[in-house]
């Protein structure tokens, strides 16, 4: 029996050796699900997205896509090696 291997729940990419676990809810807010993201993903989830804002968007990941900055990071990053990381900016 294969396992599915893990992709990230922000950019879709895999990962080699760097994996962050995000509240799509923050725990601030009663979140108790996690998902797997990219160092860098969940940087720029957190820059672009307050607590508030994250917990009314929920588990919904395009939902955040649809937000202009993070539609052009994951265009962006969708290019990168799993381990790519680089400073985030706002």
């Amino acid at each position: 029996m294969s396992e599915e291997p893990l992709t990230c729940w922000l950019c879709g990419r895999g990962f080699d050796t760097r994996i962050q676990w995000h509240h799509p809810v923050p725990k601030s807010k009663k979140g108790r699900e996690t998902v797997p993201v990219h160092p860098i993903c969940h940087k720029t989830i957190h820059l672009n997205f307050t607590n508030a804002e994250l917990a009314r968007i929920g588990d919904d990941p395009d939902a955040l896509r649809e937000h202009e900055a993070i539609a052009k990071f994951v265009r962006w990053v969708s290019g990168k090696p799993p381990d790519f990381h680089a400073p985030t900016r706002r």
